[in-house]
């Protein structure tokens, strides 16, 4: 019997303290190998040419060539997914959001580690490294996306969006082609850090023909515009004298993700019923599943991204395999989905 071929990794970082304990955390896991380690992106870029490794973890900030300039190159001349793994990760959202454009996939937050407990990462690193492993490299058009023009459909007044890996481009590309005066409110749920949504918000503001902001407790649920769920704490929704407000809300404590796609849908379906939709895009993990089961049983439409744009087809493909997806389209056609459902 064959054995598994193991994940190859290349560590870039200009501390000796990381590389050596990004090695040692990932020569745990047995299916994978770090086949080397560089200081700066130059020599990154020379040792990432001759090992061809499978994912690339990366630091930011580097002498001679920093971690951006790095990415950028290291996309043009060999794709390779990439996990970001630097101390500027919170502080520097703008600058790990830039990356995630760049093509950049995930990133691991070691900003509030010191030394001694650096080892505490190992499972989300280890994690991250063997989804990437098998991720596809997705080089996505950086100029806005043709927009969809008006549709007839059945008059949905809500959309809920779910995205974890791979998910700020994803809704980049999606919000490109979304027209302005959209006649449905739009809610995302994208798996990110603490303090990361607001930048996430601008930057597909910046983008998008529809406003985007980070959601805020008591907001409005308005058509034409799109409230991104704040890190940290899960979103559902509650009608009030005939309008819908945004609630953040501290339980369900166990869910694994917070915000959690699957609270936020389900609070949508009680809510909207027929008239919600649910999208779960590129993704590790489950979330969104149960949400649009609960959508779909309200009588609502229920979207996937297809296996060939998705950078990690997890979520979809767990949705899908539930058998409660109407619906799988690339993330390119998934506007032209939502405006015939709008």
């Amino acid at each position: 019997m064959t054995a598994k071929r193991r994940t190859r990794v290349l560590v870039v970082d200009d501390s000796a303290f990381v590389r050596k304990a990004v090695t040692r955390m990932l020569g745990e896991a047995p299916d994978i190998e770090v086949v080397g380690t560089a200081a700066d992106g130059e020599e990154g870029l020379a040792m990432a040419r001759d090992l061809r490794p499978d994912v690339v973890t990366l630091d930011i900030k580097m002498p001679r060539l920093g971690g951006l300039e790095t990415l950028e190159r290291l996309m043009a001349e060999r794709p390779v997914p990439v996990l970001l793994l630097s101390s500027l990760t919170q502080e520097g959202a703008e600058v790990t959001l830039r990356a995630l454009e760049l093509g950049a996939m995930d990133f691991v937050d070691k900003s509030s580690v010191e030394p001694m407990t650096m080892l505490s990462l190992t499972e989300e690193l280890v994690t991250k490294v063997r989804a990437l492993g098998t991720a596809r490299v997705k080089v996505r058009p950086r100029g806005p996306a043709r927009a969809a023009g008006p549709a007839e459909g059945a008059g949905a007044e809500l959309v809920v969006i779910a995205a974890s890996t791979g998910g700020p481009s994803a809704l980049q590309t999606l919000f490109s082609a979304l027209p302005a005066g959209l006649h449905a409110a739009v809610l995302v749920v994208q798996h990110i850090p603490r303090g990361f949504t607001h930048s996430l918000a601008e930057r597909l503001d910046a983008r998008s023909a529809i406003p985007v902001r980070e959601a805020a407790d008591g907001d409005l649920v308005e058509p034409g515009r799109v409230l991104v769920a704040p890190a940290g704490i899960h979103t559902r929704l509650r009608r009030r004298g005939g309008r819908v407000r945004v609630i953040l809300d501290e339980e369900p404590r166990e869910a694994l993700h917070r915000p959690s796609a699957d609270v936020l849908m389900a609070s949508a379906a009680a809510i909207f019923g027929p008239r919600a939709v649910g999208v779960v895009l590129t993704g590790m993990g489950s979330d969104g599943t149960e949400g649009l089961r609960a959508i779909r049983e309200a009588g609502g439409y229920t979207l996937a991204e297809s296996e060939e744009s998705c950078v990690i087809f997890g979520m979809p493909k767990a949705a899908a395999a539930a058998g409660v997806v109407s619906q799988t389209v690339p993330i390119d056609r998934m506007a032209e989905e939502i405006l015939a459902a709008v």
